[in-house]
């Protein structure tokens, strides 16, 4: 007899995402512009994703809580700040969704990933807010 150990974040997408619940949590322009910018960078923390959308600390926090109760998120902590990336456990088609949004709606997040270059480059935006 085989068994096999699951990762329950694995579980909660087999049997409860479905279509409709992921396209509901993208349904928000501040959380499918955060999404997207940490689908382009890999990972981002709080004060790198206020600096590229121009919002407050509060909405977009608020709004990476959202995502990462729909399990689109990640988190990790480091030292008193929080950096987001895609959950790896997320199945082929949703990543697939992802990918395939960024790469077909450059013009989408211009301003947004302008706004992060402005920044510097992550050692120096993470110096400088992080």
């Amino acid at each position: 007899m085989k068994i096999h150990i699951y990762n329950i974040s694995y579980i909660y997408w087999v049997l409860l995402m479905n279509p409709v619940q992921f396209y509901k949590c993208l349904a928000d322009e501040t959380r499918l512009r955060c999404l997207m910018l940490i689908e382009h960078e890999g990972e981002l923390c709080v004060c790198e994703l206020t600096g590229a959308l121009d919002e407050s600390q509060p909405k977009v926090s608020r709004h990476l809580a959202q995502l990462r109760q729909c399990e689109l998120l990640i988190d990790r902590k480091q030292g008193q700040w929080v950096y987001y990336q895609i959950n790896p456990t997320l199945p082929d088609w949703a990543r697939s969704v992802l990918r395939q949004t960024n790469e077909a709606n450059k013009a989408f997040l211009k301003e947004n990933l302008a706004n992060l270059s402005r920044m510097g480059d992550r050692p120096n935006r993470a110096a400088s807010c992080c």
